[in-house]
């Protein structure tokens, strides 16, 4: 009986072992983190900026793996290349999950990745780099974007060919659809056989099964709102919108009376902008205090003359814009609509509505003293007409004259009256008394 009593324990010291060396072997495999990044929506500076943040993040919690779920059409340039400088410098391994679409900039943010994963059936390429017009980039750019795309590849040991390929139409690549004139897109399969892709993921546990890290803790970051309303503030699409209003309701503002609704929508556009630049990291403190600046000058210049002050007032405004945004061409594009819908409503505003600016209505004077509004330079006597009376002075040919003991000057016809003699009022002309000799 006590023989079977030391075994029990020696089998059940043998059995806690085991368990507790298995126990850890699953604590340490739990320790290891990956964190997700969703890439998503348009790609502007706005992305750029959450992800910048999302990627420091990661690095403080030290994590082990960054997976980029991407699923874009693409965007700004400036802000895809903004994205790939954080994802260069990055110290933890970063992998690309395409689950939908790279397309354009998106395409170029896979490539700066470690690794690049495919859902089935998803696209990458097409990455030709057009303004925000719609037309192709200069040769500037375009000589630019293809080196990134180049850069891109080879950093990460591909063949550049297929990336120049989804960024230059010249390139000929026949047998994946993209001959003379026609941009290069890959789908899931043909990835993998250009070697742009190293594997096949169904979904997100699948990949990180394909990784080794199916029992890692998953960290998924999430935008906050802030960093959502700046995103959306941000967008290419957006701004000119943003200004339009903005200056069609301070436009409209000056031709109502007092401060009303259409001043305060186009300041709150305004101050929209500003904040949502602020929020993603573009715009500092100076550029809102060269708008506030500019605002202080233009009103001042209403009550200093010269024309000066109004001048550096609206330099400082537009200023402050280009200093916002950082993007010189998109903000050209955005502050030329907004200039023609200014206009557009100006015209409108005077000629349909016959409207006129109300700011001006305290500065200048647009009262008249005019006879039909009852006003006289002096009083009319043209009761006097064929009034008898006697000169009292000689009129040569003005003097004086009396009329019913009523002095007068009076004025002859040209001719000469001695005084004494008897005079008849003969024509009235505002203060002038015309008379002739009897």
């Amino acid at each position: 009986m006590r023989k079977r009593f030391f075994l029990f324990l020696i089998v059940f010291a043998f059995i806690l072992s085991i368990y507790q060396g298995f126990t850890s072997i699953i604590s340490a495999e739990s320790n290891e983190k990956v964190y997700i990044i969703p890439v998503e929506k348009t790609v502007e500076k706005g992305l750029s900026q959450y992800i910048k943040r999302t990627v420091s993040d990661a690095q403080s919690q030290k994590v082990d793996h960054i997976i980029l779920e991407i699923d874009t059409l693409g965007g700004a340039v400036d802000g895809a290349m903004e994205i790939a400088d954080t994802l260069r410098s990055s110290e933890i391994p970063i992998t690309a999950y395409i689950n939908r679409r790279a397309i354009s900039a998106g395409a170029y943010i896979a490539l700066n990745a470690n690794q690049i994963y495919m859902a089935p059936g998803s696209q990458m390429g097409s990455a030709a780099i057009i303004t925000g017009d719609g037309n192709a980039a200069d040769d500037k750019a375009q000589s630019l974007w293809l080196s990134e795309m180049r850069e891109s590849a080879e950093r990460n040991g591909r063949d550049p060919k297929y990336a120049l390929a989804m960024a230059d139409k010249d390139v000929d690549i026949p047998e994946y659809g993209a001959g003379k004139g026609d941009l290069l897109t890959i789908e899931t399969k043909q990835a993998l056989e250009v070697g742009y892709s190293e594997g096949t993921a169904i979904d997100r546990d699948d990949l990180l099964k394909q990784l080794g890290y199916n029992n890692s803790a998953e960290i998924v970051a999430e935008e906050s709102f802030a960093e959502k309303v700046a995103r959306f503030l941000t967008n290419p699409v957006v701004v000119p919108i943003l200004l339009s209003i903005g200056s069609l309701g301070l436009v409209v503002e000056l031709y109502s009376p007092g401060f009303g609704v259409p001043g305060s929508m186009g300041l709150a556009a305004l101050l929209l902008f500003f904040y949502g630049h602020l929020v993603a990291g573009l715009a500092g403190m100076e550029s809102i205090i060269l708008f506030i600046l500019g605002i202080i000058l233009i009103i001042a210049e209403f009550f200093v003359p010269g024309g000066i002050l109004g001048i550096v007032g609206f330099v400082s405004i537009i200023t402050s814009l280009y200093v916002a945004s950082g993007d010189f061409v998109h903000m050209t594009i955005s502050l030329l609509i907004s200039f023609a819908v200014s206009v557009t409503a100006s015209i409108l505003l005077v000629k349909v509505f016959g409207k006129r600016m109300n700011i001006f209505k305290k500065l200048i004077l647009r009262d008249s003293t005019n006879t039909e509004s009852g006003y006289v330079s002096n009083v009319s006597r043209a009761e006097l007409v064929g009034a008898e009376g006697v000169a009292l002075t000689t009129l040569r040919p003005s003097g004086t004259a009396i009329f019913s003991d009523e002095r007068l000057d009076v004025v002859t016809e040209g001719g000469y009256i001695t005084k004494g003699n008897k005079v008849k009022v003969v024509k009235v002309e505002g203060s002038r008394i015309v008379v002739r000799e009897l």
